[in-house]
């Protein structure tokens, strides 16, 4: 059963991977690296907020953005980019020159990189956490392997188990749109950014086989 602490220490690497991000951007010219930075320095939630204000503006399904969308995303979003570094951003990943970005492409991109081992200790966590094996982590999933008995507001009274659940949830989803459903590329997201702010993969790992019970 995972107790209430799930990720011991995350606030803690949010906190410091934002100051190191917002240092590293004073350095960086590269554009995508800059656009990295700026997401990270909102912790590790922040480069899936991007992905949700990109999808909220991708009406026909398309999953893909032309140049004046994803301006207007990134304005949305309050990322300080001028339009010479925003243009020169899409024309990195508009490799085909069609006016178009696949915003999937773009946001694995900016993930911060990480080794297989990481990605494979992140997908086992959430392989652990989605009961019923569909690719997305709900409350009937959580019920059977977190415990909301030890959360300081469920012993208060303030909350009910539901509410905890819930609670759990948001930490993975998006700032922008929470819906209780956390797929499985919002998790790796999450952890593409606290895996930002830790050095080594077997420091990683340990964390998450803690955290995670694995």
């Amino acid at each position: 059963m995972v107790k209430e602490a799930v990720m011991p220490g995350t606030a803690r690497h949010d906190r410091e991977m934002a100051i190191q991000a917002k240092r590293n951007l004073s350095k960086t010219t590269d554009p995508v690296e800059r656009l990295r930075l700026q997401c990270l320095a909102r912790g590790s939630a922040g480069i899936k907020g991007l992905s949700r204000v990109f999808r909220i503006m991708d009406d026909d399904n398309s999953r893909t953005l032309d140049f004046k969308e994803f301006v207007k995303g990134l304005n949305d979003y309050a990322m300080m980019i001028d339009k010479e570094e925003a243009q020169e951003i899409f024309r990195i990943f508009d490799k085909d020159g069609s006016g178009t970005i696949d915003f999937d492409e773009f946001l694995v991109t900016l993930r911060p990189p990480m080794s297989n081992a990481r990605k494979e200790i992140i997908m086992q966590a959430f392989r652990k956490l989605d009961k019923t094996g569909d690719g997305v982590i709900t409350i009937e999933d959580l019920r059977g392997v977190y415990n909301a008995k030890h959360h300081p507001k469920y012993q208060n009274g303030d909350w009910t188990e539901d509410q905890v659940f819930r609670a759990f949830l948001d930490n993975f989803d998006s700032p922008y749109d929470k819906d209780g459903k956390v797929t499985t590329e919002e998790f790796m997201n999450y952890y593409a950014g606290v895996s930002a702010s830790i050095d080594t993969d077997v420091y990683f790992i340990i964390m998450m086989k803690n955290a995670w019970k694995l």
